[in-house]
């Protein structure tokens, strides 16, 4: 940003025109699916009333109509990230994409069988259910972009702390929610810091002129991001709660930065360990044997499909680099236990006799053979046998090598806490984040692995599920 530009910020924060009204970020994405919900069933009940099932029959006796194309829009739109804030805040990004979640959303309804009503009876009832599913939507995501990201719906935010912890939220809410929010400054107890621009925003007072600034900023939140959570200072402390009391929104660094990021601030966390714990416990004993029940049906179904691949698995390593046709791998479990992951082989035989080391980008140990049943996620499947045994589940953080959690240790707080689930052939880490190559990327996966753990669920396990699934179909494997 120039220095103009700064200079322009800090003069209008002064003296704000209008007081916002601040819809938070799971608010905007509730109104977006509400709609977007709203508008897709809309348009069945359209054309089934015109194909010849009357509105009254169609919400009543056959509910599951409607039911089935809300899981089928919710699973492409979670695919094609569909309520992904930065690309709906943009027309061109959140129209083209509200588009296509439309489009495909129709397109698979109709190829649904015996559960859906029969609608094309005509090429111009196909046509007129297609446009109908994609006009009002497109529409409805180029009022958001253009109406609903002004400057009355954002949030105008004070950050508490201009040091680590609030450099990097606002960082984040650049990256992550720039149309969303107004940052308006920092307070902070430094008066080396006083007046000072950092991070591009100006440090507009201390703690004593807390509540002063909320009034002439305008703001409608103040985000604490003190390096230590727990030792706020008494006079801060009543300062933000007089703020509260005003109807001023309070949020915490840790719980923006997770629902910005979808990670857990480990960094941030020091010695605290209620930032890295689940937020409601661990799950209840049935959703672990919904789990455990979900692993077995997959893990069978696995082991069915290993046993049909693996003549062929067989015969193209034995060309290309005749071996075993299996890869063993120490890896630690739950508990820290012990076990040995299977795999297919992908690499060249005794690829790692000088000891264990980090994959590479284009790791020449990988055979093409074995680059192409990584893309394809072949490799992966032999890991049934892991599932069935109870190693793994089918969804968690992946196992990582006793080498490397040794060296991780060591470097990365909290990192033991990863090991409090079962790990899993994929997980959130895998879906949000590249292949970790390296203690930078371990750190930011173990970031996405402490949030699964912090807030794993059913729900969260099924949009793993689905974006695997899209991660699969589009071959971005390694």
């Amino acid at each position: 940003m120039s220095q103009q530009g700064t200079a322009l910020n800090v003069r209008s924060i002064a003296a704000p025109e209008r007081r916002t009204i601040g819809l938070q970020l799971p608010e905007r994405q509730v109104l977006l699916g509400a709609v977007d919900l709203f508008c897709i069933n809309a348009a069945l009940a359209i054309v089934a009333e015109w194909r010849g099932y009357p509105l009254g029959e169609g919400l009543t006796l056959q509910p599951v109509w409607y039911g089935v194309l809300t899981g089928v829009w919710l699973t492409v739109a979670y695919l094609l990230g569909s309520y992904d804030l930065r690309r709906a805040a943009q027309i061109r990004a959140g129209v083209a994409t509200g588009a296509a979640t439309g489009l495909i959303t129709g397109i698979a309804y109709l190829f649904t069988p015996h559960i859906v009503p029969a609608l094309p009876a005509s090429p111009l009832m196909l046509a007129t259910f297609l446009t109908a599913m994609v006009v009002p939507v497109t529409c409805w995501r180029a009022i958001y972009a253009l109406a609903l990201v002004g400057p009355t719906l954002r949030r105008r935010a004070l950050v508490v702390g201009a040091g680590w912890a609030g450099q990097t939220i606002v960082e984040t809410l650049r990256k992550h929610a720039p149309v969303e929010y107004d940052l308006v400054g920092f307070i902070d107890d430094d008066p080396d810091k006083w007046g000072k621009i950092i991070a591009d925003l100006k440090v507009l007072g201390t703690r004593a002129n807390l509540h002063g600034l909320v009034k002439q900023t305008g703001a409608t939140e103040i985000i604490i991001a003190v390096a230590q959570p727990g030792r706020i200072h008494p006079d801060l402390l009543q300062a933000i709660l007089h703020c509260h009391e005003q109807g001023i929104h309070i949020t915490q660094m840790p719980v923006l930065f997770e629902q910005l990021t979808g990670r857990v601030p480990v960094e941030h966390a020091g010695r605290n360990m209620y930032v890295v714990l689940p937020v409601n416990g661990y799950p209840s004993h049935v959703q672990a044997a919904v789990k455990r029940l979900v692993d077995l049906v997959i893990g069978t179904s696995g082991l069915v499909l290993t046993a049909a691949l693996l003549p062929l698995v067989w015969l193209a390593l034995h060309i290309e680099s005749p071996g075993p046709v299996f890869y063993r791998q120490m890896r630690v479990g739950r508990g820290g236990r012990l076990f040995d992951l299977i795999k297919f082989r992908t690499m060249v035989p005794n690829a790692e006799v000088s000891g264990a080391r980090w994959a590479e980008v284009e790791d020449r140990r990988v055979t093409r053979v074995g680059r192409w049943m990584r893309r394809l996620h072949l490799d992966e499947i032999p890991q049934a046998l892991n599932i069935v045994r109870g190693d793994l589940s089918f969804i968690g953080p992946r196992p990582e090598r006793p080498e490397f959690v040794a060296q991780l240790e060591e470097h990365l707080p909290f990192y033991r806490v990863r090991q409090a689930v079962r790990p899993g052939v994929t997980g959130w880490a895998q879906i949000k984040y590249r292949y970790g190559a390296s203690v930078e990327d371990a750190l930011m996966k173990l970031e996405y692995d402490l949030y699964y753990n912090k807030h794993q669920s059913l729900w969260l396990d099924l949009v793993i599920l689905i974006k695997t699934i899209g991660i699969v179909l589009t071959l971005k494997g390694r």
